[in-house]
């Protein structure tokens, strides 16, 4: 028996247990239906981390995509100037004779776009995909220096 009274709904909270790994929603048993189905779904990735550097040749994108393939990653471009990368990590059927204890990996679409900079080659964008990691790379137009010729000053 819990020397500590239970206040919500007759069940014995672990909350003030320090090795207990249950933590207490407020907010579990109410439905908010109010909620768009999508902001659900992307709520799994939306924190979909990119980088995105800059080297003398191009425009260079990382994005962490652990767990998905090729086949589950879209890499468009919008209107020649947005890049967009898109996916979806689908949920893992669960069978009836299964007991899940703990569900912490993420499922669901997600989708980042980044506006592209004037010197960016879209014709010849490149993506490949290796150990979970996308790089899209986006070449640069080659800025031509201006030629400089020494002058000899007489007199």
């Amino acid at each position: 028996m819990s020397l500590i009274p239970s206040f919500f709904g007759g069940r014995r909270s672990n909350l003030l247990d320090p090795f207990s790994l249950e933590i207490w929603d407020p907010f579990k048993d109410f439905s908010f239906s109010s909620e768009p189905q999508f902001a659900k779904e992307t709520s799994a990735f939306v924190n979909t981390r990119v980088d995105w550097k800059e080297t003398p040749e191009a425009h260079v994108f990382k994005a962490d995509l652990p767990g998905l393939n090729k086949e589950e990653v879209k890499v468009e471009v919008e209107d020649d100037i947005v890049l967009q990368i898109s996916g979806e990590r689908k949920v893992e059927k669960e069978e009836k004779k299964d007991t899940w204890h703990r569900v912490e990996r993420s499922s669901g679409k997600f989708l980042r776009r980044f506006r592209l900079p004037e010197n960016a080659k879209m014709d010849q964008i490149k993506a490949s995909m290796e150990n979970g990691v996308l790089t899209v790379t986006v070449p640069k137009v080659e800025v031509k220096k201006p030629d400089v010729k020494a002058i000899e000053i007489s007199g």
